[in-house]
């Protein structure tokens, strides 16, 4: 799932080949760096990539182009960076979940915020308007989630949860991808987390998932 992680806090630092090197000088204003990323990250929301310009991050932030441009190559930079705050895709603390439930009701307690899914479905609007932001964003941040939620649904198949014979890759990119697109194009913003997880669940239950029956701390 390339849109959805959560858990986390504070602006996260870029990765990947789109890191600018940081100039020589004064340290960079974090508060600044606050104020252009939150701009940006409104301004996708409100606007989408293709409409949204470095010039309207600059005024809404309240800086100048130059103090932008200082800290971003370009504004697919800029917005990769507005991308990793709201997905706070550089925590620390997250090391995956604790099993299919877990990951589930972390993925609904995200797409039950109104905004989450209004900047889930700007970003999926990006393949054709914006297409490198998609691609970029990808490339990197994309690696790391999909190796998460590939590692819960191996051993969930390990547990006997999932059929011996399920495709990780195919469930958790095609199929899993297709339901939150789906759910974020059919499905009313309005729902609650519960009803987002009962949603998610009961797509698994039609793919043979089967929860393993703990008895105290032993999973039979």
């Amino acid at each position: 799932m390339d849109a959805i992680r959560s858990a986390g806090q504070g602006p996260p630092g870029m990765t990947g080949s789109t890191r600018t090197p940081r100039p020589p000088g004064r340290p960079r204003s974090q508060e600044a760096d606050t104020a252009i990323l939150t701009a940006a990250l409104d301004l996708l929301i409100e606007l989408g990539a293709a409409q949204t310009s470095i010039e309207q991050v600059a005024r809404r932030a309240g800086v100048t182009r130059a103090t932008v441009y200082r800290r971003f190559a370009g504004k697919t930079e800029l917005l990769v960076r507005a991308l990793e705050l709201a997905n706070h895709d550089h925590d620390p603390d997250f090391t995956g979940w604790r099993d299919i439930e877990h990951m589930f009701g972390d993925w609904a307690a995200h797409l039950a915020v109104p905004r989450h899914r209004t900047l889930l479905r700007r970003l999926t609007g990006t393949v054709d308007d914006y297409p490198e932001l998609g691609r970029t964003y990808r490339l990197v941040n994309g690696g790391q989630r999909r190796a998460y939620v590939r590692e819960m649904l191996s051993r969930a198949r390990d547990l006997g949860e999932l059929p011996t014979d399920v495709d990780v890759d195919v469930l958790g990119d095609d199929i899993l991808t297709g339901a939150v697109l789906n759910h974020l194009g059919t499905h009313p913003d309005d729902e609650s987390a519960d009803e987002i997880k009962a949603y998610f669940m009961r797509i698994m239950k039609q793919l043979g998932y089967r929860p393993a029956v703990t008895k105290g701390r032993q999973r039979i």
